[in-house]
């Protein structure tokens, strides 16, 4: 096994346990303390988005019967994050809901004490601008994950292309050899064939020589 890999499942592992820990001491903590405890569970969750992307790219680099093991356990870790996802909605919507009680609570306190109309204005402006400045860092945190994806993506095609140029090398390679084979044994047919020239043509000499004095021979 990859020991990049393994490397990085070690972090995902103690990662997603100690996250575990923090979301059930979450659910016994309200207030300030709950708040803390959540944004923190938030910061591992990313964190552990970004672990299981590193392991998704250096699975996919590997050859293809480790690759489909690794990507295998790939998918039971995405399946425990989505827990865990699920597990802060839901202590979130608790608080919430809590968050809303008080909100009454405190509304009709503000009643009771006649607060004016330009104090609730002034609330309700400063709760605006946090909402929208809430939505602004979610639209900027779903675009870095999406540039983050695009960079896996292409990461991926270069490392196909780069096993595809490897293998046309490798071809090229063999033929190359097989030309040099081919032309060597042209050359050698070549020189059998000058080398038989000159024996045919030894042999004719001899054969018209021996004519010849077999003629002379018999003439005389």
């Amino acid at each position: 096994m990859s020991e990049v890999f393994e490397g990085y499942e070690r972090q995902y592992c103690e990662l997603s346990a100690s996250l575990s820990k923090k979301c059930t001491s979450a659910g016994l903590l309200d207030g300030e303390q709950k708040k803390q405890k959540i944004n923190e569970v938030k910061a591992g969750i990313e964190e552990a988005e970004s672990l299981i992307r590193k392991m998704d790219l250096e699975a996919r680099s590997l050859q293809p019967n480790l690759k489909a093991v690794l990507l295998a356990k790939l998918r039971e870790y995405k399946s425990d994050l989505n827990n865990l996802k699920n597990e802060v909605k839901r202590i979130l919507s608790a608080n919430s809901n809590q968050a809303a009680r008080d909100e009454l609570l405190e509304s009709g306190m503000a009643d009771t004490l006649t607060v004016s109309a330009d104090q609730r204005t002034r609330l309700m402006t400063s709760t605006e601008r946090l909402n929208k400045s809430g939505d602004r860092i979610r639209e900027s945190r779903r675009t870095m994950l999406e540039t983050e994806d695009l960079g896996v993506s292409i990461l991926q095609d270069l490392h196909q292309q780069r096993q595809s140029l490897l293998h046309a090398h490798n071809t090229l390679h063999g033929v190359d050899e097989n030309i040099g084979r081919s032309k060597r044994i042209l050359t050698s047919m070549s020189r059998r064939m000058s080398r038989n020239k000159w024996i045919i043509g030894g042999v004719i000499v001899v054969l018209v020589i021996a004519v010849i004095l077999i003629l002379y021979f018999k003439l005389r």
